[in-house]
């Protein structure tokens, strides 16, 4: 047991986007939903050291310094490694001097802004606000703070949006310099303004050859692509993330919040009521020993690097080959065999689920 989500389901406004466990920040809601976080940590954490911490949301940036300084008193029951990654998502227009002061106090030190886009048509559309000059300024903050590990998330795809502006996006992210970089092509779900609006997705080739622009562009730069979505410099990929694509175990705390423990797969309620009042579940799995395989399988193929079928072997007693139709794929080139991996080729990753599913 590595790793412990901290979810925390306050906005200060609902994107239009957004599917994520969210509801608007009130005070009295957040008081109380710090004691009931309290109490579920108290109940399941087991006293383990803890590699890595990741605080999301919603957005937790938005708490006051009141709200911030309980929630790190709650957090310090962890069990900390000394090389601890601890990271906290931020909105771009929360960062200032006091929020990072308590950050720091608290032990932060990672920071993931939600930037987006910087293009005024895609922020309209997404209903979010980032400005290139202010950014700048903050992130320059940051690292005034000692803290160098910074996140920047970059959605692209959006309804309406040309190549050209996506090329615009990813310039302006490099000259802000983060460690690691994000990207999402935008999913238009369910209960979302887009989705009410009927907001349409872009083309598909379209889709297409914005993520090759993304892998070009920022590779050209440095940046490492290390699973599907994300691109890192050497060193700075996620801890905590890549814990979750090698199928680690790991704590969910808080609402809507997902864990798995002891071979267990269990989700919080999305009810803020229910959480508050100490119903925690809506699932707890037990997962058997093929459901986990599986999910090695599915999560796994996420890494560029792939698995490694020793440690697979290790971990299941069974030989990968000997489960899965793997040298059917390796003889069309959907998965390749190297230096102990088994992996989905680069030039395939884009049509990954297509591949999982003559997989699995």
């Amino acid at each position: 047991m590595k790793s412990v989500y901290i979810h925390i389901p306050f906005c200060s406004r609902i994107c239009a986007y957004c599917d994520f466990c969210k509801v608007l920040h009130i005070d009295t809601f957040v008081d109380d939903y710090l004691e009931a976080l309290k109490d579920e940590i108290l109940n399941s954490y087991e006293g383990e050291r803890i590699e890595t911490i990741y605080i999301g949301g919603g957005t937790p940036s938005c708490l006051t310094k009141k709200e911030r300084v309980k929630l790190f008193r709650i957090l310090e029951i962890f069990k900390r490694s000394p090389d601890c990654e601890y990271t906290f998502e931020c909105n771009p227009n929360d960062i200032d001097e006091y929020l990072l002061d308590d950050l720091c106090a608290g032990g932060v030190n990672r920071i993931s802004i939600g930037v987006e886009s910087f293009n005024e048509e895609n922020l309209n559309i997404l209903e979010r606000d980032s400005n290139f000059k202010d950014l700048k300024n903050k992130i320059e903050l940051i690292r005034n703070r000692g803290i160098d590990n910074i996140n920047l998330d970059l959605m692209y795809a959006i309804p309406g949006e040309k190549l050209g502006v996506l090329k615009k996006d990813l310039n302006k992210l490099i000259k802000l310099q983060p460690t690691h970089i994000s990207t999402y092509s935008l999913m238009i779900e369910d209960h979302t303004k887009l989705k009410i609006e009927g907001k349409e997705y872009i083309s598909e080739d379209l889709d297409r050859k914005m993520y090759d622009t993304i892998n070009k562009v920022l590779k050209s730069h440095g940046f490492k692509h290390y699973e599907v979505s994300n691109f890192a410099l050497e060193g700075f990929e996620s801890k905590h993330n890549m814990n979750y694509w090698s199928n680690g175990e790991y704590y969910g705390f808080g609402l809507g919040a997902s864990g798995f423990k002891a071979g267990f797969r269990y989700t919080n309620t999305r009810n803020l009521h229910e959480y508050i009042a100490g119903n925690l579940r809506v699932e707890n799995n037990l997962m058997s020993y093929k459901d986990q395989m599986d999910n090695e399988i599915m999560l796994g193929l996420r890494k560029l690097e792939g698995i490694n079928v020793d440690d697979f072997f290790e971990k299941y007693n069974t030989n990968i080959q000997d489960v899965y139709p793997v040298k059917d794929l390796m003889r069309t080139k959907e998965l390749i065999y190297h230096d102990g991996y088994l992996k989905i080729p680069e030039d395939k990753i884009y049509v990954m689920n297509e591949i999982l599913v003559k997989l699995l």
